[in-house]
């Protein structure tokens, strides 16, 4: 499996390999042995899976607050994504800035969104399938969001004058600046 570093501290771009013949292919997106041996030591709990009928489709940016926190392993099963997560974490050196990364079937990557980020998605095809794992499991009591068009944080959708599909309480999620966030950077570090 190829892990990538990105420019923000504990958000990683996975990779895993594809093996593949004129049947198609095979490919192990999770080994918890392997993932352990390169340092990265999650326990998943919970398998999510998705279903975005339309293009442009855009959920999130939602976190659970701690002691609920999840790490999430997310890939896409059909279709194509903008996956985007946004550092929440106080005190920290990339504090309100964004990363996303295009996620398809036929790529095959995955990011790995550490607990101290806010993730969410926007779909760039329809029927767009959209599987995760999670280190805790659904709780929403501790759910937050953070709007998905702040301003202050600029995350660039690819949505090119299409109108986003928006749930009531993504469209009204409150701007990252009016939150307290509940996580801390130093509390993420080893």
């Amino acid at each position: 499996m190829l892990i990538e570093e990105t420019a923000l501290p504990g958000l990683l771009v996975l990779t895993p390999k594809r093996f593949g013949d004129d049947r198609g292919f095979f490919s192990e997106t999770y080994n918890r042995d392997a993932l352990r041996d390169a340092g990265i030591d999650i326990t998943f709990v919970q398998d999510n899976h998705s279903l975005s009928e339309h293009a442009g489709t855009v959920r999130g940016l939602h976190f659970q607050a701690p002691p609920r926190a999840q790490d999430k392993l997310v890939r896409c099963g059909r279709g194509c994504l903008f996956d985007v997560a946004v550092d929440i974490r106080k005190g920290s050196p990339s504090y309100g800035k964004w990363f996303g990364v295009e996620l398809t079937f036929e790529n095959g990557k995955q990011l790995l969104v550490p607990a101290g980020f806010a993730h969410g998605f926007v779909t760039r095809a329809p029927d767009t399938e959209i599987i995760y794992k999670c280190s805790d499991t659904y709780a929403p009591e501790t759910e937050g969001a953070v709007r998905f068009d702040d301003p202050d944080i600029g995350i660039d959708w690819g949505l090119d004058g299409i109108e986003p599909r928006l749930s009531g309480k993504d469209a009204e999620a409150p701007l990252l600046k009016t939150i307290l966030s509940p996580f801390d950077f130093k509390d993420s570090q080893p």
